[in-house]
């Protein structure tokens, strides 16, 4: 991603993560960009020789209550066990700090974060290059840790001030979704605006008819793609807690299959992960019946998220693919009505 940036954003960037981590003590940290796209992403080394993360968020995204809330269950989540990064305090004990607005970049904040060791399970569009017998293995520890995650959230003693957005029926399909109006945003074509304003009008109307109680709710990673899986001898790890929020558990299992629909191993893949789930926490086979409706509103967020974001490279041509992958998977697969 990185070698694809404009020159003069790129220079912005390492101009920017320079600032930042001056603020650990880390003048000769050498930042080295790893990914730009909900936030810029660094690795660094610390003063002891390991490797680490500085992350330059997202200006205007998340702000500060919302990011100090992520680095918060992060930490929970960590010191219950589970394989996740921790924030890295600054020397004066600040884990959040707020970069000034320059001539080149927003006000924003930046963290430093630990380094997780583990090699990213794929890259979207990329086919597994796992065995099948290890994708089966693979994708049951993922839902394992998955329901254990699940688990250490409905456990904890939630800060009071604790906020982070909230992918409900609101979130997915609202007036303001959390990733924007996919049914109407520029670079649609007329008749992928039509498609998923009647698609979205379908879903809502699912969603409304669900009794209450009847999908399990909390607090949820978002975002388990592919490159936020770490595949390790000893199981697997999560990173990039940036999209962590309230919401169905069922969009956590749906984020973590879909993009994994066109592997030959789908079948075995999708099986595992709920045989790991269930090894940790109930799955009714009624909720389960709704994956398909999960899945396509987790395609659509992808719509609204890249025509949010047109300074990334082909953002529109994504975001035009997108709606047509998701009108197509939508009907062929039984959404409920």
């Amino acid at each position: 991603m990185a070698e694809h940036l404009p020159q003069r954003l790129l220079e912005a960037l390492e101009a920017r993560a320079r600032e930042a981590v001056a603020h650990w003590g880390l003048e000769n940290a050498k930042p080295m960009l790893l990914k730009y796209r909900e936030n810029a992403v660094f690795r660094i080394t610390l003063a002891d020789g390991e490797p680490a993360v500085l992350r330059l968020h997202r200006p205007g995204y998340h702000d500060e209550s919302a990011l100090r809330s992520e680095l918060q269950w992060m930490t929970a989540l960590r010191d219950s066990g589970l394989a996740v990064p921790s924030a890295i305090a600054a020397p004066d004990g600040r884990l959040l700090v707020r970069l000034d607005a320059t001539d080149d970049c927003a006000g924003q904040h930046a963290d430093i974060v630990s380094w997780m060791h583990g090699a990213p399970l794929g890259e979207s569009g990329v086919p597994l290059a796992h065995s099948g017998e290890r994708q089966v293995a693979i994708f049951h520890a993922l839902g394992a840790m998955m329901a254990y995650m699940h688990n250490l959230a409905d456990r904890w003693s939630m800060p009071h001030d604790f906020k982070r957005a909230a992918w409900d029926a609101e979130g997915l399909l609202g007036e303001s979704p959390v990733w924007g109006r996919f049914w109407d945003c520029e670079g649609l074509s007329a008749e992928q605006r039509r498609g998923l304003g009647i698609l979205r009008d379908r879903l809502r109307s699912s969603l409304e008819n669900v009794p209450a109680g009847a999908f399990d709710y909390g607090l949820i990673h978002a975002d388990l793609v592919r490159e936020n899986v770490l595949v390790r001898d000893d199981g697997v790890a999560f990173i990039d807690f940036d999209d962590a929020g309230f919401g169905f558990r069922l969009f956590d299992i749906a984020t973590a299959l879909l993009k994994n629909r066109n592997e030959p191993a789908y079948p075995s893949i999708e099986r595992s992960l709920i045989e790991g789930y269930r090894s940790r926490r109930p799955l009714p086979d009624a909720a389960l019946s709704a994956l398909p409706l999960f899945m396509t509103l987790r395609s659509l967020t992808y719509i609204g998220w890249f025509a949010a974001r047109p300074e990334l490279p082909g953002a529109e041509a994504r975001l035009r693919r997108y709606a047509d992958e998701t009108l197509l998977f939508a009907g062929t697969l039984p959404v409920p009505a």
